[in-house]
């Protein structure tokens, strides 16, 4: 099992300054001890104007069948031969990505403590793999590396040249070039480290949760807009259902941070729907007898309201946008009148929870068949948002930086256009009530902004006036006659002369006002 990193040089950037890079002396060679075997590296020309390293790994297949216990490829009971017979001592898989990282660790990581400036700089490289099992043939090559900016040579190996007759083999000689210098070393060796064992198509070790970890590390910066993403995860993790679904919903909230120039524990970050009204949905039931002194906390009236504005509205399908935990999904499932309900948000953490919230793993068929919670940032259009009867975005629109609400605008009203849409946001301007908020401070750390009844009823109208929408607003909570309510809602309703939007707005009112009265 060979390949082989060559790069070009100058007087003032020599070709050998590789062997800092790999952290190995061109004048040595060295073995290093791994599970299957002994990896070698070795030198053949090392000169100012051209440096080839060369990692040999020679495989102890009685190591390899004592260790896997019969697992991994050719392990199959209906395949004990291929125990003992079979291409692992020889053609580049998930052996070799192992032994580069064992050996190039420092490399992958992108360290090099002699020459710090080099390590952060593209190379001129080429790489070459002599036997490559590949599934999917010279065409998923291609795929797979072209797109990282390698330039891909590959040439399908025969069974047999004396029988040409026979056709090829699954194997290939693979040629990997960037010329130009567009790739760091280590990014080079984190795409061989993931997409040698994707061709191959097989792993000789049981794929266990951390190897979601590993990818995401070694695919870190390119996976996440990787064409071929599922692909690449599907098969790097064996094709385990669970693991990949984890691995594909991380590598989601990558590229949406990616995309708003964010981190993703900024945008994963489960905010805490009642944490920002000194209110907590596990607060003693208000109904009850016991507790009945004290003050409904305003998450609950909030959903409330909710409620009795989707009822008004006659609304059966809904979509809770920003669901957060899912506190309003769940409320929604007690109410047989929501036939359909999609719980949306960008943070998996937040989703979790929402997901053993509602006990989805153990609720029964028909209930299950009601609901659904999925990934999605509200930043973009999204065809899974289409065809709803209704879309509440509750305490979501001030987690948005001022600048991003036209894109959620554009998502919600003029992408997915569902016929009623729900916004609930803070009044600012009750904040003076709260004896515990700091003058000037907003409610949560996360708030962008938290507008007074002018600023919201001004933007709703607009987006009312642009996207053929009617706006009617709905105060939440005590209505403090100088203040105001501490949360104010808008409610949209599409404004078609035919639907009967202005009787249907008075039950959204009518209700409205019930749940102020109580």
């Amino acid at each position: 099992m060979f390949l082989t990193i060559s790069t070009s040089g100058t007087p003032e950037n020599p070709a050998t300054d590789l062997g800092f890079l790999l952290h190995k002396h061109p004048e040595k060679a060295q073995a290093f001890s791994t599970s299957y075997g002994t990896a070698h590296v070795l030198y053949p020309e090392a000169s100012v104007e051209r440096c080839t390293a060369a990692l040999l790994l020679e495989v102890d297949p009685v190591a390899l069948v004592k260790r896997g216990k019969g697992k991994g490829r050719g392990g199959a009971p209906d395949a004990a031969l291929a125990q003992y017979v079979n291409d692992r001592p020889y053609a580049a898989s998930s052996l070799l990505a192992v032994a580069l990282s064992a050996v190039f660790s420092s490399a992958m990581r992108g360290v090099c403590n002699a020459r710090p400036e080099r390590a952060g700089q593209p190379l001129p490289l080429r790489i070459e793999v002599p036997a490559l099992p590949a599934r999917g043939g010279a065409a998923l090559v291609r795929k797979l590396f072209e797109p990282l900016g390698w330039t891909a040579t590959v040439t399908r190996i025969p069974l047999d040249e004396q029988f040409p007759e026979w056709g090829d083999s699954r194997y290939v000689h693979l040629v990997l070039d960037v010329p130009d210098g567009r790739l760091t070393l280590g990014e080079a060796l984190r795409h061989l480290y993931v997409l040698l064992p994707v061709l191959d198509d097989a792993k000789h070790y049981w794929v266990s949760p951390d190897e979601v970890d590993k990818l995401l590390r070694a695919g870190e910066g390119w996976l996440a807009d990787h064409p071929e993403q599922n692909l690449i995860t599907s098969r790097y993790l064996a094709r385990r259902w669970s693991l990949t679904q984890e691995a594909m919903q991380r590598l989601e909230l990558v590229r949406l941070a990616d995309a708003d120039d964010t981190d993703v524990d900024d945008i994963d970050n489960a905010v805490d729907d009642e944490s920002a009204d000194s209110g907590s949905d596990s607060a003693p039931d208000p109904d009850s007898e016991e507790d009945s002194d004290k003050p409904v906390p305003l998450a609950v009236l909030r959903r409330a309201a909710i409620l009795a504005a989707l009822a008004g509205a006659g609304a059966g399908r809904v979509l809770d946008l920003g669901c957060g935990q899912g506190q309003l999904v769940q409320a929604m499932l007690k109410d047989t009148r929501f036939t359909e309900i999609a719980g949306v948000d960008v943070s998996m953490r937040a989703l979790t929870i929402a997901s053993r919230r509602l006990k989805l793993d153990r609720m029964g068929e028909r209930q299950a068949g009601r609901v659904k919670l999925f990934q999605g940032s509200l930043a973009y259009t999204d065809k899974r948002l289409k065809g709803y009867d209704a879309a509440v975005l509750s305490e979501v629109i001030e987690h948005l930086d001022v600048e991003r609400l036209p894109a959620l605008e554009y998502a919600v009203f003029g992408s997915a256009r569902p016929r009623t849409v729900l916004v609930t946001t803070p009044n600012v301007e009750y904040n003076v009530r709260w004896e515990t908020l700091a003058a000037g401070h907003v409610r949560h750390g996360d708030h962008r902004f938290e507008w007074t009844r002018e600023e919201f009823r001004d933007w709703a109208r607009q987006v009312a006036e642009r996207h053929g929408y009617e706006a009617e607003f709905i105060p939440v909570g005590d209505d403090d006659p100088e203040v105001g309510p501490p949360t104010q809602m808008a409610v949209f309703t599409q404004a078609d002369k035919n639907s009967g939007t202005s009787d249907k707005n008075s039950r959204t009112d009518e209700n409205a006002k019930e749940v102020q009265a109580a």
